[in-house]
């Protein structure tokens, strides 16, 4: 019982050819084909993309500020206060 071979998915793009020709030439640079590169690229810049959206970054007054307001919360306001009795109510009707 051998293992299942690797499936890879394809991918196409156009580009132009002097977008082609600078990714064959970052692409020599680094000694890789142009597709080995382009995957590579494509893999890094999603990986960095998908990171900036699960890290929130906040300078040091905004982090104590942050923890200020999780330690100490302010007292609802009108408008919460409404929207909590409104979802008791839904709460209640729903069970």
């Amino acid at each position: 019982m051998g293992q299942q071979p690797i499936r890879s998915a394809r991918l196409e793009a156009r580009i132009s050819p002097e977008a082609l020709a600078v990714v064959k030439r970052a692409a020599e640079i680094q000694g890789r084909s142009v597709s080995d590169f382009v995957v590579a690229a494509a893999q890094a810049a999603a990986e960095q993309t998908i990171e900036g959206t699960q890290i929130l970054r906040l300078s040091i007054d905004d982090q104590r500020a942050f923890a200020d307001l999780i330690l100490n919360p302010p007292e609802p306001g009108a408008a919460m206060r409404r929207a909590a009795a409104a979802h008791r109510t839904l709460i209640k009707k729903s069970i």
